[in-house]
């Protein structure tokens, strides 16, 4: 028992949690990483530290391999963090990386069933700045899918390169699955008109809920509404019915070749997805 509590604590995957520490600004008790960062991570730089562990093999870049008791814990210390602060989208993707096995491979084969996610499967497409075209994408007119999701980056000072790269998933495949979902997030809040604040995204974690039955989506859903105030709940008790009914309506979202379909309108591809015209809200 010792030999392998010495072996979880001087693991990379115990280093990402405990390097993680509370600090102040504005008020606010934030965390900072000190030794883990997006742009390290967009880089590959932790598919060298994930080989150094002794007998263990990487799947792909980023791939951090550990055993189950380190997933385990893993979990655990995300779920506190992330129940903490929803907002640690960090820690977040580390709870699905580590719960989300089963979800991950229904997904897969849904995608694999799906002409459409299957290409997605074969090709691989990412959604990142260095894959978009930003520019062409302002122009487009507006109601136009890709004019709305850069209207929407924009807005709200986010950027498809924030999400982070999978390191977790013990399986290649299952891995792009998870990536893909990350990645559509964002196109998520763009179809479901939803703004990146709490109450927004407690509304696409429903939706993200019913479609997937990823565990931290569900926790999102359960426990997010616990930051909102009474007036945000009241907008709830409207929204989150409407989340959960698009969810069960809406074909598998991971079965879209977005980027195919920058120039459809929002209103036609949400029809055609199945997610009903979302009820006006105040941001």
């Amino acid at each position: 028992m010792a030999t392998m509590l010495r072996g979880v604590l001087q693991s990379q995957a115990w280093r990402i949690l405990r390097s993680t520490g509370p600090v102040s600004t504005g008020g606010r008790l934030q965390f900072c990483q000190s030794n883990y960062t997006a742009a390290e991570e967009q880089e590959g730089d932790l598919k060298s530290s994930a080989a150094g562990e002794e007998g263990a093999q990487t799947l792909y870049p980023n791939h951090i391999p550990t055993n189950t008791l380190q997933k385990m814990l893993l979990s655990a210390g995300s779920a506190v963090m992330s129940l903490y602060d929803p907002y640690r989208h960090d820690m977040v993707a580390v709870l699905g990386e580590t719960t989300g096995a089963q979800a991950l491979q229904s997904l897969r084969y849904r995608m694999s069933r799906d002409p459409e996610g299957s290409q997605i499967l074969q090709e691989r497409p990412r959604i990142r700045m260095s894959t978009l075209d930003i520019q062409r994408l302002r122009e487009m007119p507006d109601g136009a899918f890709g004019r709305e999701y850069v209207r929407f980056l924009d807005v709200n000072r986010v950027t498809p390169d924030s999400r982070m790269p999978v390191k977790f998933v013990d399986d290649e495949e299952l891995a792009y699955v998870a990536q893909r979902y990350r990645e559509v997030h964002d196109l998520m809040h763009t179809l479901l008109g939803m703004p990146t604040n709490m109450m927004g995204e407690v509304v696409v974690k429903w939706f993200e809920a019913v479609q997937t039955g990823l565990p931290m989506c569900i926790l999102g859903a359960v426990f997010g509404p616990l930051r909102l105030n009474s007036n945000r709940m009241k907008m709830l008790v409207e929204l989150i019915p409407w989340a959960v009914q698009s969810g069960r309506s809406a074909h598998c979202v991971l079965n879209f070749y977005y980027e195919k379909r920058w120039e459809q309108s929002v209103e036609s591809l949400r029809e055609e997805i199945g997610i009903l015209p979302p009820p006006a809200i105040t941001a």
